[in-house]
């Protein structure tokens, strides 16, 4: 019996946090930084996760921003942070949220220093990136991908 419920404890480890990809453009500079500062920011994000090797997955957290000021960009900069994270003893069920929200939340503050930091030494004003509620966008993935296996079951 002891051994049975060793078998199912679940274990969670990070093993390495790392960037793995940088990006950084400012197509409109030096002319830029001779107008006034009106910047409209726009964001995306997307998670992508893997299997390594024995419950070894690497998840990654890529971060888009494009600000443009009058109309024009400038600057672009995207990073990707990964993580190999050990998971074991999670059932199948418990695997989506982990890989799909609570890794993604650990890789977070990471990606969002390393995006504050290219557009400081780019010589923009800081860009601090508000907080991301990953477990409410992996519940907004779930709904979406149940409408779209509805959609397909009654065509």
């Amino acid at each position: 019996m002891a051994e049975e419920n060793q078998a199912e404890e679940k274990q969670f480890s990070i093993q390495k946090i790392y960037t793995k990809d940088i990006s950084f453009e400012s197509p409109e500079s030096p002319q830029l930084f001779t107008q006034k500062w009106e910047p409209a920011v726009d964001f995306n994000l997307a998670t992508n996760a893997a299997p390594i090797e024995n419950a070894m997955f690497e998840v990654s957290l890529t971060v888009t921003v494009t600000v443009k000021t009058a109309g024009k960009v400038a600057y672009l900069v995207e990073a990707t942070q990964a993580g190999i994270f050990s998971l074991a003893g999670f059932t199948d069920a418990e695997m989506g949220p982990m890989v799909g929200s609570f890794c993604p939340n650990i890789l977070f503050p990471y990606v969002r220093e390393v995006i504050s930091d290219l557009v400081a030494k780019g010589g923009f004003p800081q860009l601090l990136l508000a907080p991301v509620n990953f477990d409410a966008l992996y519940a907004q993935h779930l709904q979406q991908a149940q409408q779209a296996a509805d959609s397909k079951t009654l065509n």
